[in-house]
């Protein structure tokens, strides 16, 4: 069991917003109404952790181990919307987010299969830790510079755990795993070739109510992740190619193999779909 062990390891490191923020160093000067806005996008869309948490506890209750973590990360995640959100309420108390805004964000995602989710939130908190740092250095005030420093330190902290879970489904899966971590991370690690920031809070996740089934779609402004993104914190192709050099990197220590690009992945990726289907072949026969 992992969770005692990373409950530990967790609280250990865990900040206080009343300690170690440094709320006192607030320079209004240095904050514009665009930015304080994105802040506003940003609280709300952490608290789609709540609905992400309904689906982990759903689709893993066969795993109560895991399902004790959702405890910890859970709290986290809403911490991050918290910490955003009191931000705002001291200095921009107009942008807090309403209730309605932060419920619209709560629905349920349709059941997708565990090892293929798990892959995709680890490499989610991959990119966040990567958002957040771009935008810490895009922000200028000194409060909410420090609030995006810490927040991507708790997302690079949630990685490892779920890495940690990775390696354990290796154990108890083997190729099956393998496989579905294969898979999505070459999925997430070619998102420069899709016309969409490749997240979790940015996929669909529930047919019936499509188009309006991601996270993304149902914020005040659903065009607003692209523009930050590309116009505002400028998160270009040295920042993605990072965010790909840490998935690939991350996959080696998983598989014990060297992977220096996608291509290589998807060819291990193709390695054990095959792997899979001979085994199966006899069976269907």
């Amino acid at each position: 069991m992992l969770y005692p062990e990373l409950f530990k390891s967790l609280e250990q490191v865990r900040w206080s917003m009343d300690r170690d923020i440094p709320w006192d160093q607030f320079d209004g000067s240095k904050l514009t109404d665009e930015q304080a806005q994105t802040i506003k996008m940003n609280a709300i869309t952490e608290w789609s952790a709540l609905p992400a948490t309904e689906m982990f506890l759903r689709d893993n209750r066969g795993d109560s181990d895991f399902c004790a973590f959702m405890s910890v990360w859970f709290f986290e995640e809403q911490k991050h919307s918290l910490v955003l959100m009191e931000y705002l309420r001291r200095f921009r108390p107009e942008l807090v987010p309403t209730e309605e805004e932060l419920h619209n964000v709560r629905f349920e995602f349709d059941p997708a299969p565990p090892l293929e989710t798990l892959m995709m939130h680890f490499c989610g908190e991959i990119r966040l830790n990567h958002w957040y740092r771009c935008a810490s250095e895009w922000h200028s005030e000194p409060v909410i510079k420090n609030i995006y420093k810490v927040i991507s330190q708790d997302e690079a902290r949630h990685g490892g755990a779920y890495l940690r879970y990775m390696k354990k489904a290796l154990v108890e899966h083997g190729d099956v795993a393998r496989a579905a971590f294969a898979k999505i991370g070459v999925l997430m690690a070619s998102a420069r070739r899709t016309e969409k920031p490749l997240h979790p809070t940015n996929l669909h996740v529930n047919q019936a109510l499509f188009p309006n089934d991601t996270v993304q779609s149902r914020l005040p402004d659903p065009e607003w992740l692209e523009a930050w993104l590309d116009n505002q914190i400028r998160f270009d192709a040295e920042w993605e190619k990072k965010v790909v050099d840490r998935i690939l990197h991350n996959m080696a220590l998983l598989f014990d193999r060297p992977f220096a690009t996608v291509q290589e992945l998807n060819r291990y990726r193709k390695e054990v779909a095959g792997r899979l289907a001979a085994e199966a072949a006899p069976q269907d026969a």
